[in-house]
């Protein structure tokens, strides 16, 4: 974890969250043009709520000790993989449903669900499950399922830890609003929720925006009940908020900003800004800055990521200068108060190390000493564009340091580790002291990095990532810096995600070599890139050709026992 010292905003304890349980109610419905579709029971909250007022929101409160008795337990019908918490939850949820809209999940003694009878006959302020015993009915936890679990934001004033549940509705029951918590019962598809909710008609918050995007995958109740059977939810989310266009941008763990947010403010601030520019450097802790080259494109994303690693007092290490652009370079230098100690080039491409040159140069002419230019030389097989020739090639495991001249002072120093894969000479750089890893190309924020032969290998990309992986493990690394994208949080699981996706299409292209025996690259980039946009497929090509190496020299260890 990053030092408390480095962090750019105090720590700020988030809300306690209060536990709660909300209840998805679904039927079936034709499909708009034919076929199968689902709508889900939604209703109003009160413009005087303190919680979402006037949003249009699924069923549910807070869980009540009630909820949890032994004795509701005895009352609810359960699975038997249905654990104790489950069921408080679906019990909460039940309760809910029939005291704000009048829906009741529970059954007769014949096994039928209740009916409008049983409904009238019960008092919604009354105890809940004593009423429901004394009617002999029995509570239905066991038709309701888990969907997704989320969590509060933590910036926000209430917070609630909350499931999403989900359950067919019963048939011959009516929605009725309670009309002091609950307005306007309705129902309604997915996709038709969010389309008013885009024109300013149905007033949604975050979580139900995106559990309605997510219920709209599917065609019928049927095929939801079926995705939840194993009783685990699909997704679990606490979503974290930063600035984009200067207004409030929310987002889910698997989306590109999370990890840069929960860098920068992990205790949910909703300061920091997203869009991307390279007109002034971005901090991201008091240590380290980022500065986007001007390049974007298909190949660069936003642009190549320039880091400074440092402080006024210990000076700064560049890491990647990028293209030789002059005013970005310039930017570079006056973000770092024109104290750079040493240049670093990831690698030799050319978005990372032409600016090396210029920016020593304009740091020399400013009085101060010429910062060293490191990194690895480009190997033989590396492209004309790619020619690269440090001053002093740096060694795996080798650590820069920066120091202050006080003892006392804040210490940055940086690890290298040799990663060849994207190209021969690519290295990485762990800043130990506040377990962040620089990725370069390695590993990119938003796509996948190309490896290209001759001077990419397919299984050196590979064995990169599981040293990669190690290294994370030993020191704690939570947070990965790539070259182009966002920070990415959750390092380790975004090493495994990424080698998985890296065999999952070599998978595909052994299966293409196998269809297609006779096929040339083209062939084959056509099936195991299908997925790809067709206009990326000459740059896909350039990573096939490197798992068809890997592929044949598997191929041949295994027919030779040797490579």
């Amino acid at each position: 974890m990053p030092r408390t010292s480095q962090q750019l905003h105090p720590h700020r304890e988030p809300v306690a969250t209060r536990a709660a349980a909300t209840v998805l109610l679904l039927r079936d419905v034709p499909a708009a043009g034919g076929g199968a579709g689902l709508e889900v029971l939604m209703t109003r909250r009160s413009p005087n709520a303190s919680f979402a007022p006037d949003a249009y929101v699924f069923p549910g409160g807070g869980i009540d000790a009630l909820d949890a008795a032994p004795a509701s337990h005895a009352a609810a019908d359960r699975r038997p993989t249905q654990n104790d918490l489950r069921v408080t939850q679906a019990i909460a949820a039940i309760r809910e449903s029939f005291e704000e809209l009048g829906v009741l999940l529970a059954r007769r003694a014949d096994g039928c669900f209740a009916d409008a009878a049983d409904i009238a006959a019960l008092d919604r302020h009354a105890p809940f499950v004593a009423q429901c015993q004394a009617r002999g009915l029995r509570l239905a936890a066991d038709a309701v399922f888990l969907l997704a679990h989320w969590t509060a934001d933590r910036d926000l004033p209430r917070r609630f830890d909350v499931p999403f549940l989900v359950a067919r509705m019963p048939e011959g029951q009516e929605p009725v609003a309670d009309e002091a918590e609950q307005f306007e019962p309705v129902w309604v598809r997915p996709a038709d929720a969010l389309e008013r909710h885009a024109a300013g008609r149905f007033f949604m918050i975050y979580p139900t925006i995106r559990t309605l995007e997510r219920l709209a995958r599917f065609d019928g109740v049927d095929a939801v009940l079926a995705a939840v059977a194993h009783e685990a939810p699909l997704w679990t989310s606490c979503p974290r908020a930063g600035l984009l266009a200067g207004r409030e941008s929310r987002h889910m763990e698997h989306e590109p900003p999370f990890g840069e947010l929960a860098l920068v403010c992990p205790d949910g601030q909703i300061v920091h800004p997203l869009d991307w520019q390279s007109d002034h450097p971005v901090p991201l802790l008091r240590n380290v800055q980022r500065l986007t080259a001007p390049n974007p494109g298909v190949m660069t994303g936003p642009g190549t990521n320039s880091y400074l690693v440092g402080d006024p007092v210990t000076g700064f290490i560049a890491i990647d200068p990028g293209p030789q652009d002059a005013e970005h370079l310039e930017r570079l230098w006056r973000a770092a108060g024109g104290d750079i100690r040493m240049i670093v080039c990831t690698h030799s491409h050319p978005d990372h190390s032409p600016g090396a040159l210029p920016l020593q140069a304009r740091v020399a002419a400013h009085g101060r000493a010429a910062p060293p230019i490191l990194g690895l030389p480009s190997a033989p097989t590396a492209r004309a564009a790619s020619h690269f020739v440090p001053e002093r090639a740096l060694a795996h495991g080798e650590r820069l340091v920066l120091a202050g001249p006080s003892p006392e002072g804040a210490t940055h120093t940086l690890e290298v580790v040799h990663t060849p894969g994207h190209a021969a000479n690519h290295l990485c750089l762990l800043l130990v002291e506040d377990g962040l890893l620089f990725s370069g190309d390695h590993i990119l924020n938003g796509s996948t990095t190309v490896v290209d032969p001759p001077d990419g290998n397919m299984a050196d990309y590979l064995d990169s990532l599981d040293r990669l992986d190690a290294l994370c493990e030993r020191h704690g690394v939570q947070f990965i810096l790539p070259a182009h994208g966002y920070v990415l949080g959750d390092a380790r699981g975004a090493i495994t995600g990424l080698k998985a996706h890296r065999l999952a299409r070599e998978a595909k292209v052994l299966a293409a070599m196998q269809a297609f025996p006779d096929g040339s690259p083209d062939d084959w980039v056509r099936h195991a890139y299908g997925d790809v946009p067709e206009r990326m497929w000459p740059v896909a090509q350039r990573s096939l050709l490197a798992h068809v190496e890997r592929i044949r020299a598997l191929n041949l260890f295994l027919e030779t026992g040797h490579v």
